[in-house]
């Protein structure tokens, strides 16, 4: 009788420890965003690297090094008890020659090499349609989620993605769901069968019923950018950390040229404190966030910071010979010589402002369609990827900076139709958005403080002569363009609804570029004012 209670103790002993509730969380995150094809270092233009600059140590990133500066953190927080997730934040493809030639399977084939937890859609990864993205969903081993993507009316994706996976660390139920920006239709190709509803219609309920299931974290891996993912965090309750992508945001406690502390820190709505994290881009930055939470989910402590990826991080063997052997076909297209550039033409600011390489890039256009009449160059600066570099310009770093592979298409369309189209590329640089209007053959004048929509003051048309003249309203003038921008993209719905006679089969805008480049050779294009801000 006596050990038939002892037996019996043990059973409720057994029992009451199984139906605990788990010790706090300690979690760590591990994360990037953006790699855009860099699975090579890049250069401060954020190019693919030369030897020489690797040899005098100018290079970051490169996703070998990423594997093994997440391998190192991953083992330090092992060692400290933590738990740990491994997140991208989305936009693997596009933006070097890797996604060019082989359209997503040689990002797959690293990220398969790699311990991620999960990876959100971007919406570069609907760039190439459906079928490109389907053909990456079906090799990438990396659970790959958007909660606000519905592709039930797209065969080719219907089921190759998730909207959250819920994974077990230390006890806990912790729940990862993904978010893309619903501007994707617009500045991406996803086809007219996928719908991309407003996050937050979709978080609040998903959200609710995964709480009720007895999930006890919620990270959201987003594809939306810091504005709104600050808005989504206030928005939906439910929420503890949202890792971030899309606006390629460098959050950072130390990093020069930091845009805001790590992590940022908003409150929900029902006043839980909900961390906002992102790694600018490129491989450039690996991520890490420290957070332990109490036994009820409140946070007590976060710290971390975004990591730098320098060179004197050795890269992780395996990682750097699969990308060795990819690169092999690519090495003789990518070192072509093209001309050489005396300046430097960076990419920052090109989102806001002019830049000297809007104004290469639009002159090139423009320079390719004069035979076609063209007077007016019109390009959006989130077309252009990375800077060229000052010295020898390859065609590597051309099809870097444009790696789309746009047409270069033509219209025509009425002066006050083109003040409409400045109009909506002036309307969001608040956001940073990529549709910021690069010219060449006009100057126009604009005022940050005024309302969208009302913003543009003067557009003048440039004469034979180098001077300017007014334009226009009632005019009919030909204009150039790339062939995303002239289907509407980016906002562009003016190029697309008021064309008259537009041609989208015009030459690749890269090879427009390099013809431009070497025609030109010495290119000594610079700021000119023919963007005057107020």
């Amino acid at each position: 009788m006596r050990s038939l209670r002892f037996v019996f103790a043990g059973a409720v002993l057994a029992l009451s420890a199984a139906c605990a509730p788990p010790e706090p969380l300690r979690l760590t995150i591990l994360h990037n965003n953006d790699v855009h094809s860099r699975l090579q270092p890049v250069s401060a233009q954020n190019n693919t690297c030369s030897a020489q600059q690797l040899a005098q140590n100018q290079c970051f990133g490169g996703m070998a090094r990423v594997a093994a500066l997440i391998e190192r953190e991953r083992a330090a927080a092992a060692a400290a008890g933590r738990q740990i997730l491994v997140l991208d934040a989305g936009d693997q493809f596009q933006g070097s020659l890797f996604y060019s030639h082989y359209k997503g399977a040689a990002e797959a084939e690293v990220m398969n090499l790699m311990a991620y937890d999960a990876m959100a859609l971007g919406n570069h990864e609907f760039d190439d349609g459906p079928e490109v993205l389907a053909r990456f969903l079906r090799t990438v081993r990396v659970p790959v989620l958007s909660a606000n993507v519905n592709a039930d009316a797209e065969p080719a994706l219907r089921g190759l993605y998730r909207s959250h996976v819920v994974l077990s660390r230390g006890g806990h139920r912790i729940a990862i769901i993904g978010a893309t920006t619903e501007d994707t239709p617009s500045i991406a190709s996803p086809g007219p069968r996928v719908a991309f509803p407003r996050a937050e219609t979709v978080l609040n309920p998903l959200i609710a019923r995964l709480r009720a299931e007895g999930v006890s974290h919620v990270v959201l891996l987003s594809h939306l950018g810091l504005a709104r993912d600050r808005e989504v965090a206030a928005a939906v309750d439910g929420i503890d950390v949202v890792v971030g992508g899309h606006s390629h945001t460098l959050l950072s406690n130390t990093a020069q040229g930091a845009e805001g502390p790590y992590p940022v820190r908003v409150r929900g709505p029902s006043g839980r404190e909900v961390l906002i994290v992102q790694a600018m881009a490129f491989t450039r930055f690996v991520g890490r966030l420290d957070v332990d939470f109490d036994a009820t989910g409140n946070v007590i402590r976060a710290e971390g910071d975004t990591i730098p990826v320098v060179q004197s991080i050795a890269p992780n063997a395996a990682i750097q010979a699969a990308i060795d052997r990819l690169d092999a076909p690519l090495v003789e297209v990518r070192a072509r010589p093209v001309g050489v550039t005396p300046a430097e033409f960076p990419l920052e600011g090109c989102r806001a402002r002019e830049c000297a390489l809007g104004n290469l890039v639009a002159e090139a256009m423009l320079a390719a369609t004069r035979q076609a009449g063209a007077q007016i160059a019109l390009q959006n600066g989130g077309g252009l990827r990375a800077g060229i570099p000052a010295g020898n310009v390859t065609l590597g770093h051309v099809l870097t900076t444009l790696p789309f592979q746009n047409a270069v298409a033509t219209l025509k369309l009425r002066g006050r139709d083109f003040v409409a189209a400045l109009e909506s590329g002036l309307s969001q640089v608040e956001q940073g958005a990529g549709r910021f209007p690069q010219v060449a053959g006009v100057r126009y004048t604009w005022d940050r403080a005024r309302p969208a929509g009302a913003r543009v003051i003067s557009v003048e048309l440039r004469r034979p002569d180098g001077g300017y003249g007014p334009l226009d309203p009632d005019a009919i003038y030909t204009i150039a363009t790339n062939d995303f921008m002239r289907r509407g993209g980016d906002g562009y719905t003016v190029l697309r609804d008021r064309a008259i006679d537009p041609y989208d089969f015009g030459p690749g805008l890269d090879d427009a570029l390099a013809e431009y480049i070497r025609t030109n050779n010495p290119v000594r294009i610079g700021l000119d004012g023919r963007i005057v801000t107020r």
